[in-house]
């Protein structure tokens, strides 16, 4: 037998090249089967057919709704947050860190007992609202309450990055000339970092699309009023199965258009680079 390192060069090449062949081949193929078995099971006719059903429909739109709301509160809140995190040091800034990333690693079911702890009828802050007839959880203001909870720290880590990464000089340059913090913000950081923010934003939108765990516990499970698309494919998939995968389709054509968007809004990125 003769020895490894002694084997020609184009054969060795060409031992690694099937060798990467495949592993890239066996990763791609459990990644993209089971979601092409979901969208070869039902036939195309059904599929736009089950779409008129009130209980896609309902979910649907209270799925965007929701998370159109979720995106614009992120983005009002967190791009200032995000930009006067990474500019100035605190006390307890490694702590504050910390728990942005928290909810990236808190399992959801976790996080929506968390917010019902302090935001339910008797949790430690909800007992206050409802004295003033304030009920949170179990509506569809819960929703988006869980949404921000578990999707705001893709925004947040996105943004608070590219504004580390901004050359500081374009500021102090706005700032000798008088512009405040806040000019310079808008006027100068958010469109020099607008194609990352708006990567950040779509990852933002599609995390909060897909939430069920803090949902379905804060929340509940509440047609037209909390039943958002992921609650819908759980209930349905009991009772009506082509609800369930039509609803879950749906979900995948969303969640491809997302991802879709984000890879080329980096690629347009690079090449300005």
């Amino acid at each position: 037998m003769i020895p490894r390192h002694l084997w020609p060069k184009n054969y060795r090449h060409s031992i690694t090249l099937l060798a990467a062949g495949i592993v890239i081949a066996g990763v791609t193929l459990y990644l993209a089967l089971p979601v092409l078995a979901l969208l070869i099971r039902i036939p195309p006719g059904q599929f736009i057919a089950t779409l008129q059903d009130p209980g896609v429909t309902s979910a649907l739109w209270l799925s965007l709704f929701t998370t159109c709301i979720t995106l614009v509160i992120v983005i009002l809140i967190g791009t200032p947050f995000a930009y006067f995190h990474s500019r100035y040091s605190y006390p307890g800034k490694v702590i504050v860190d910390t728990l942005i990333d928290l909810p990236l690693v808190l399992p959801p079911a976790v996080a929506g007992v968390a917010l019902l702890v302090l935001y339910g009828r008797v949790g430690l802050l909800g007992r206050y609202f409802n004295m003033f007839g304030i009920q949170l959880a179990f509506t569809t203001l819960a929703v988006i309450m869980a949404q921000i909870f578990v999707a705001s720290p893709f925004y947040l880590r996105q943004a608070k990055s590219l504004f580390e990464q901004l050359d500081p000089a374009y500021e102090q340059t706005a700032r000798t000339l008088g512009a405040s913090s806040l000019r310079i913000l808008t006027m100068v950081t958010v469109p020099m970092t607008a194609g990352g923010l708006v990567s950040g934003a779509v990852m933002t939108f599609g995390r909060a699309l897909g939430e069920f765990g803090a949902t379905i516990m804060f929340a509940g499970n509440l047609p037209g009023v909390t039943q958002t698309m992921p609650l819908a494919v759980y209930v349905e998939m009991e009772s009506n199965v082509n609800v369930g995968l039509t609803i879950s389709i749906l979900l995948v054509i969303i969640s491809f258009a997302i991802m879709i968007s984000v890879r080329l809004i980096q690629k347009r990125e690079a090449d300005r680079a």
